[in-house]
């Protein structure tokens, strides 16, 4: 089985709902297997921008360099439990590191602004531009990761910016109406990678069916059709890891109501 590491930031989100990441995270971590699970201690402080144009760039270095220690710990692969998307900081140049892998990044947003072109300047709306080489320079991987190696799926909400990057940058992008497992299965496969890092931003889900996220779309995923494309990257790639980011519901109590989807993916994912 594959360790959990459950790292609750929340300061790379911009959501007025931002600290309710918190309460994502450890519901999720309550029902995970306590013998696999370890727990990266997150600042409550926001930090600050550091004279970058990036929100509390202090803490978001931080949590990165306590998850990347954290991580060096485990043998095998890792699922991160975010917290916002500003986790995969840590996680994926990880994995890249360990294995010959593609990221497919199963998201509404496609979170590649740069510092200058973010209207938020928010983290979590600049991290996979930031893992391809373009952000902050403390914050940027080295080596980063090449967008021939990259997947967008599920993405259906983008900056005029980041329309612009994608259209250059010749990184695969499958909208929702696009998605299949099938598909999926052959876009990874053009990557030439022989195992698959899966980030999984749970507004990818339609809002209809999932309520406890800060940025919802409309138009998005079953959840039935989410764990069917995991299974079939499972069946189909080696598993270099998984994130599972920016679960925020509006309280404690609700947060029930959407585990039983949770742990449906999470299942899908460590099986």
């Amino acid at each position: 089985m594959p360790t959990f590491v459950v790292a609750p930031q929340w300061q790379g989100s911009g959501s007025s709902r931002a600290m309710r990441l918190l309460d994502g995270a450890a519901a999720i971590a309550g029902d995970l297997p306590q013998a696999s699970t370890v727990t990266v201690d997150v600042p409550l402080e926001a930090g600050d921008d550091e004279g970058t144009l990036v929100r509390r760039v202090s803490s978001i270095a931080l949590v990165r360099d306590r998850l990347t220690r954290t991580l060096a710990e485990v043998d095998g692969p890792a699922i991160v439990i975010g917290g916002d998307c500003g986790v995969e900081l840590g996680a994926i140049p990880r994995a890249l590191d360990r294995e010959d892998a593609a990221v497919v990044w199963l998201d509404a947003h496609a979170d590649l602004n740069t510092p200058e072109s973010s209207p938020s300047r928010a983290f979590h709306g600049m991290v996979l531009r930031t893992l391809l080489g373009d952000g902050v320079p403390a914050l940027v991987p080295s080596p980063p990761l090449a967008p021939s190696r990259l997947v967008l799926a599920g993405t259906r909400a983008t900056d005029a910016a980041e329309s612009e990057f994608l259209a250059a940058s010749g990184v695969r992008v499958l909208p929702p109406e696009a998605l299949d497992p099938d598909a999926l299965v052959e876009a990874v496969a053009a990557t030439g990678a022989s195992s698959v890092y899966l980030h999984i931003d749970l507004d990818v889900l339609d809002p209809a069916e999932f309520a406890g996220i800060g940025f919802p779309e409309p138009f998005g995923l079953t959840v039935a059709g989410l764990v069917g494309l995991i299974r079939a990257l499972r069946e189909r790639f080696g598993f270099a890891g998984a994130g599972l980011c920016e679960f925020a519901p509006s309280s404690p109590a609700a947060a029930e109501d959407d585990l039983a989807s949770i742990l449906r993916i999470v299942g899908a994912l460590a099986r």
